[in-house]
């Protein structure tokens, strides 16, 4: 048998259950956000208007007096430019910093007067802006025509 003292000094090794870490695998929650990624990105439909429909501005104000010393600028229908009624060769914008500085003298302070055609593209106005600036003109009006007034239609007494 055994002893006392023999049970003592003998310690009993039980085995301990293994003890997996808790962790989420997230890799599938991945996959299925790019999943959900590439449906919304499939079908959106991103639609960019090429062609809206603007009706050019219209004011009430008084008549502008034509000053002897401002310059008028025309943009056609066709996109073409002219400077106080002379037609330039092309529709490029040194041609038309060229004849803005020919008309003027040098003297950027003159004030210009935009008049633009209807139915002129809006990239042809721009670069008659843009050629303005660049020409170092501040003082710019564009011109617009008064609304037509509609009369109102009779009303019937009866």
């Amino acid at each position: 048998m055994h002893s006392r003292a023999a049970v003592r000094g003998f310690k009993m090794r039980f085995k301990r259950p293994f003890r997996e870490q808790l962790s989420i695998n997230i890799t599938p929650l991945i996959d299925v956000v790019f999943l959900l990624l590439i449906f919304f990105m499939v079908t959106t439909t991103f639609s960019r208007e090429t062609r809206l429909l603007v009706e050019l501005p219209e004011a009430n104000a008084e008549l502008a007096e034509n000053l002897p010393s401002q310059i008028e600028i025309v943009v056609a229908r066709d996109g073409s430019y002219t400077i106080n009624g002379r037609a330039l060769v092309n529709n490029r914008i040194e041609t038309l910093m060229r004849g803005l500085e020919l008309e003027s003298g040098g003297d950027s302070s003159l004030p210009i007067l935009l008049i633009a055609d209807a139915e002129s593209t809006h990239q042809a106005v721009v670069t008659a802006m843009d050629g303005i600036g660049q020409s170092g003109f501040t003082r710019l009006s564009i011109a617009t025509r008064r609304p037509q007034e509609v009369e109102p239609p009779p009303v019937d007494p009866n």
